[in-house]
């Protein structure tokens, strides 16, 4: 889904940590106004974003140790969300479940951030990269939704780490996170346009039902 970007806002100081934490995006006025905001829907109006609500973000926002959700998708566990969904959308059980697992798949399990260090966990093996404030972009999408992505770029550590990585979760002032959407790669630009694939992270300490419940509750 094409997009465009209306907005880049340099960040020049890793001074106030991004924040995107479970209790945040319950309790943020701002919850709606993720880059993701195209994923809901049964929205009847685009989810704009109001530049003047944004906020610069730092990586803290994040620091915790965090799940993909693709396995719980895939075991089943998720099945109640995708037919509450279907309840009264547009969309079957089965095409939600082809949309989110082209969205949710990865094969990054688990990713745990820890200062200014991200460590991608593929099979078990650790690749890890240091990151520093890169800014963020608001994004506007085909359906005519808004949403903004916050963006990292290595500074150092493994060469296989990617050079650029950019959240998005549902909140656009510095706040802890429940879960975020995640986009890494090398081409800053190019990573922008990415809307198909957005892997999905929870805490790792919770189970698959305590996820599914939380996104039954939103």
């Amino acid at each position: 889904m094409p997009c465009k970007t209306l907005k880049r806002t340099a960040i020049t100081a890793i001074s106030v940590l991004m924040t995107v934490s479970a209790p945040a995006i319950a309790q943020t006025a701002n919850h709606a106004t993720s880059s993701v905001v195209n994923h809901k829907e049964h929205a009847h109006e685009p989810v704009l974003v109001n530049e003047a609500d944004v906020q610069a973000r730092e990586l803290s926002d994040w620091e915790a140790d965090w799940q993909s959700v693709y396995p719980f998708l895939q075991d089943g566990t998720l099945d109640a969300v995708l037919a509450h969904k279907a309840e009264d959308a547009e969309r079957t059980v089965e095409e939600f479940r082809a949309y989110y697992d082209a969205g949710y798949a990865t094969d990054v399990g688990r990713i745990l951030i820890d200062g200014s260090k991200v460590t991608f966990f593929r099979d078990g093996l650790p690749v890890q990269g240091l990151y520093e404030n890169d800014g963020y972009e608001i994004l506007t999408y085909e359906s005519g939704n808004q949403g903004v992505r916050y963006i990292f770029e290595k500074s150092g550590g493994d060469a296989k780490a990617p050079q650029f990585i950019q959240f998005s979760d549902h909140i656009t002032v510095p706040a802890k996170a429940e879960h975020f959407h995640l986009y890494w790669g090398d081409d800053r630009a190019e990573l922008l346009k990415e809307v198909t694939n957005w892997p999905t992270y929870f805490p790792a300490n919770m189970t698959g039902a305590e996820i599914a419940a939380n996104m039954l509750a939103h």
